[in-house]
């Protein structure tokens, strides 16, 4: 069955901004990236299949998602918008800066797709089975991944953060 994008948008989008404004923590952003979700599903329409909507908008979200926020660690903005988000995190105190730490030490050296695993498994609830249809894995391989994630967790948890 074809993709019928108008009707997705209306029943749809409001799933696919929640995701975009929990992974990127900004309402504008998070608007920006729902239109290039919708502009990935319009452009690739053709080759998609109607079986799991949410799964495949979910996944479509997640990777723009972080595929923005890669893209703000290697080009950030001007002083004063990273000054702001300074001043933003300074109210949350030390555990999100520590969380941050914490994150970008277990993801450092782990393929893309790893955290796209962990987000899909972990933060979205997809079982086992769904998170690995959705990367295009093999269950076992997406199991080893969360199994080396959470042995590196522990390695960190043992270091001083």
């Amino acid at each position: 069955m074809a993709i019928d994008i108008d009707e997705y948008y209306r029943q749809y989008g409001p799933m696919v901004v929640r995701r975009c404004r929990y992974l990127l923590k900004d309402e504008d952003e998070a608007y920006d990236a729902m239109q290039d979700v919708f502009v990935k599903l319009i452009r690739s329409k053709d080759r998609l299949k109607d079986d799991n909507p949410t799964a495949l908008l979910l996944r479509i979200a997640t990777n723009v998602c972080l595929n923005r926020i890669r893209s703000r660690k290697r080009k950030p903005g001007d002083g004063d918008g990273d000054l702001l988000e300074r001043i933003a995190d300074a109210t949350d105190s030390e555990r999100v800066s520590a969380a941050r730490s914490v994150l970008d030490r277990l993801f450092k050296g782990e393929q893309e797709s790893t955290q796209t695993i962990a987000v899909l498994h972990l933060l979205d609830g997809l079982t086992l089975e769904e998170t690995a249809a959705e990367v295009g894995m093999s269950v076992s391989g997406v199991r080893k991944r969360l199994r080396n994630l959470s042995r590196h967790l522990r390695e960190l948890e043992g270091t001083a953060i």
